[in-house]
């Protein structure tokens, strides 16, 4: 176990008698009612974590990415990167990156909601359900290949400089029951008047058996591998951002993107 933990509030989402809702944008909008609880989030750093046990794992990654907020640099540069490093670390016949990266600020920055789903994710949540899962797997699927096992994964990287204000959560896979995941619908509105489209996801309620963790003071050249579905384990992993109450007044505020994709292993 890490030797260094800190203890800080957890936004769960409570459990209500109606289906919560959230937006990547207008969160005037969202019904998700949060519900706070104080949990112990120890430092990764220095131990061992695995996909297929935790459910994350945080490694060395030299991007050939100068600029992360340049769109059509990452666009031609990070999706083959995300592919390689994909398969090495899961030892998947192939990967697919399944949307373009995903900008994130603290409010610190002044940049949080400056551009489509920029906010920081402030509730425990986990991506999309099984059922939502397995229809962008099938949606993605390699043609002509049988497929004996499909996964999706989120790649976190922080490219602000550490120590990070608002870092991201992970909890064990391992620590998560059934019962503790609440299905909402995640609604995207982007901006400009396109239009809205939405898939159910899992928001995550208070168990106090969960086992939060996070990886102190990253850097650009590493970064956070996590699961958000399995289609052979089912092992998914709540993440969150949240307040680190030892970062310094003053400590540049986090930037991060996300990549998400998923692997497959052929039968």
């Amino acid at each position: 176990m890490p030797d260094r933990a800190i203890e800080a509030p957890i936004a769960y989402a409570a459990r209500t008698e109606f289906r919560q809702r959230y937006h990547a944008n207008d969160h005037s909008r969202d019904t998700v009612v949060v519900a706070p609880y104080p949990m112990p989030i120890a430092d990764a750093r220095g131990s061992d974590q695995s996909l297929d046990r935790e459910g994350f794992i945080c490694v060395p990654h030299v991007s050939g990415v100068h600029d992360f907020t340049d769109k059509a640099e990452v666009a031609v540069k990070h999706p083959e990167e995300i592919v390689a490093l994909l398969k090495r670390v899961t030892g998947a016949d192939e990967a697919i990156v399944a949307s373009p990266g995903v900008l994130r600020f603290s409010e610190a920055s002044g940049r949080a909601g400056s551009l489509d789903n920029s906010h920081p994710a402030r509730f425990a949540h986990i991506d999309a359900t099984a059922a939502t899962s397995a229809g962008f797997a099938a949606r993605s699927m390699p043609e002509g290949r049988k497929i004996a096992r499909y996964a999706h994964y989120n790649v976190w990287r922080a490219f602000s400089g550490a120590p990070q204000d608002v870092p991201l959560a992970l909890c064990d896979a391992r620590s998560v029951a059934e019962a503790d995941l609440l299905s909402a619908d995640a609604i995207f509105d982007p901006p400009g008047g396109a239009p809205e489209w939405s898939f159910e996801s899992w928001l995550v309620a208070h168990n106090p058996g969960h086992r939060w963790y996070w990886f102190s003071d990253m850097t650009r050249d590493e970064a956070i591998v996590f699961k958000s579905s399995d289609s052979e384990f089912g092992n998914v992993v709540p993440h969150v951002a949240f307040d680190d109450p030892n970062v310094p007044a003053g400590a540049p505020p986090r930037a991060s993107i996300e990549m998400r994709a998923v692997a497959y292993w052929f039968a």
